[in-house]
């Protein structure tokens, strides 16, 4: 019997994991192609986070919407040799990989469920990633989101999961929840490239569901000293280039 301790691995699911194991390796990022000299050509993965005006969703539980969608979106089967997402997302993993957190309500968040992309949804909190693009080029119904105004207060999630990866936040940073949804997107995605196929693939069939904490500065120094994936930002907004953001471990 096939369960989720021995999930079934297609040769198109182990081909996806293997590009995005090779493409976020630590060698090629440092070969990764540079930023073309038109900033409206600068691939990007947009990523809506829906945060209703009446009832906003927890933060813990919306930046773990953010990552899982961000790492479906890189194994998902239309990302296969020769699918509709192959190019797109092959370029955007080539190059420096960037994120776009924007927010929506009502009839914004329907309108964008239309486009490329994968919707995960953690303890009610629902965030969409898109297929990346040149931000230049954006469908209006992205662009019009704003960027802006993604704050909300800080939370405790529920006890972690042995069974569940954590992606720790660096609190000490004061990111906005826009800033943080682009990180522990990051994270989810350098997680997955670390983890055997077998692992990733299990996580697969729990649709990458993830606990996301905030780490305050003793822990975060704790974290740190004991190793696990890292990742650590470019500057391009907020925060100073190589300040380390979200540590993930299993």
């Amino acid at each position: 019997m096939i369960t989720m301790d021995h999930p079934v691995i297609d040769e198109g699911f182990a081909a996806r994991h293997a590009r995005l194991a090779a493409l976020c390796s630590p060698q090629a990022r440092m070969g990764a192609r540079a930023d073309p000299d038109d900033p409206a050509a600068v691939l990007a993965m947009q990523i809506v986070l829906h945060i209703p005006k009446r009832v906003p969703p927890a933060r813990s539980g919306l930046l773990a919407a953010a990552a899982a969608a961000s790492v479906a979106v890189c194994l998902d089967e239309r990302v296969s040799e020769g699918g509709a997402w192959d190019e797109p997302v092959a370029a955007w993993m080539s190059s420096r990989i960037r994120k776009v957190a924007r927010r929506a309500r009502g009839a914004q968040w329907a309108a964008v469920q239309e486009l490329d992309g994968v919707t995960s949804t953690v303890n009610g909190a629902q965030a969409r990633a898109f297929v990346p693009g040149p931000v230049g080029a954006l469908d209006s119904r992205l662009k019009r989101l704003q960027i802006s105004g993604t704050d909300l207060e800080n939370d405790t999630p529920g006890a972690d999961q042995d069974d569940l990866p954590v992606l720790w936040v660096n609190s000490s940073l004061g990111m906005t929840v826009g800033k943080e949804a682009a990180q522990v997107g990051h994270a989810s995605m350098l997680l997955a490239a670390a983890l055997s196929t077998a692992r990733v693939a299990k996580w697969a069939s729990n649709d990458y569901a993830c606990t996301v904490r905030e780490a305050d500065p003793g822990r975060w120094a704790q974290l740190l000293a004991a190793g696990g994936v890292v990742v650590r930002d470019a500057g391009f907004t907020e925060i100073a280039p190589g300040s380390p953001t979200v540590i993930a471990c299993w």
